[in-house]
């Protein structure tokens, strides 16, 4: 089988299949309908004259020849990824789109005015948000840049440390039970907050959470409503006036902030405004990033 026989289109086809499992899974990644897949691969396996995948109720299971054609389909897409990489790195005007992936905590509590600032100052650049919990993969263009928390980025990527995320415990304020007594919000599992788990595991509060959800913004709301205390990074927790801060900031959960882009990508105009935007703006806010608050309203342990 040759790739160059083959039109790019139905390449995409099978390595969606392949990488969703399902034909239902490959027409959302391809924004089509599930009949078209099912049309076109029927129509690719004809025309080559071999079966490319097994039906089963579990899914679809690539053939020998499928896993053959998605291999040779990723390899295209890693060069066609490449070379608009490449092209956009060359890009030297300060109009055009930029796609930023980011967590909704970020997002919410901290990013929206500052991506505000930036396109009153660049009208001609456009921001696309992918608001996303897990990383996205930058060198396939799922993302130009990344801002996200992370003591330990990706190696492949490149880009600069923006702050320090600070983290604390708060309760709500005016709570008649003692903290001691308030039962706690902790993170689900599909959260991916390993740290906050062992933590709380260690302070042995892990056994004393009623209400666990997969979302830090779901946890401020919790603990907001009066469901218990709970871990929650103090840029997000310290302007709510329904929160009280238990104490001061928790040192092993602080986490760098970094904003990264693919090597490609870093010499292009719109993302060098951008990294310098976004670092001007996150240094203004390296106070509350790093949970220093006025002393006036600071009351750890006063509810």
């Amino acid at each position: 089988m040759n790739a160059h026989t083959l039109p790019w289109g139905d390449l995409q086809v099978v390595l969606a299949i392949v990488e969703a499992g399902s034909l239902a899974g490959a027409a959302r990644r391809l924004g089509v309908s599930h009949a078209t897949v099912f049309r076109r691969l029927g129509a690719l396996e004809k025309r080559l004259g071999v079966r490319l995948f097994e039906r089963a109720r579990s899914g679809y299971a690539p053939t020998p020849a499928g896993d053959d054609l998605a291999a040779t389909a990723s390899r295209v897409a890693e060069e066609i990824d490449g070379a608009e990489r490449r092209l956009l790195g060359r890009d030297l005007a300060l109009s055009g789109s930029l796609r930023i992936t980011t967590t909704d905590t970020l997002l919410m509590g901290l990013l929206t005015p500052l991506f505000a600032e930036f396109r009153a100052a660049h009208p001609r650049i456009t921001l696309e948000v992918a608001v996303s919990n897990r990383p996205l993969n930058l060198g396939r263009r799922d993302a130009d840049i990344a801002i996200r928390p992370s003591n330990a980025p990706p190696e492949t990527l490149v880009g600069r440390r923006a702050g320090r995320i600070a983290q604390a415990v708060y309760a709500p304020r005016g709570s008649a039970t003692q903290a001691d007594e308030l039962p706690w919000v902790g993170p689900d599992a599909h959260l991916g907050y390993p740290a906050l788990e062992a933590w709380m595991r260690r302070r042995g509060v892990d056994s004393h959470v009623g209400y666990r959800v997969d979302s830090m913004l779901g946890m401020l709301a919790a603990v907001r409503s009066g469901l218990g205390q709970g871990v929650l990074p103090c840029y997000l927790a310290d302007g709510e006036p329904a929160l009280c801060r238990r104490d001061e900031p928790i040192a092993e959960l602080a986490t760098d902030l970094w904003l990264l882009t693919h090597p490609d990508l870093r010499r292009t105009a719109r993302v060098l405004a951008f990294f310098d935007a976004m670092a001007i703006g996150l240094a203004a806010r390296a106070g509350p990033l790093a949970g220093v608050v006025a002393q006036s309203t600071a009351q750890p342990g006063q509810p």
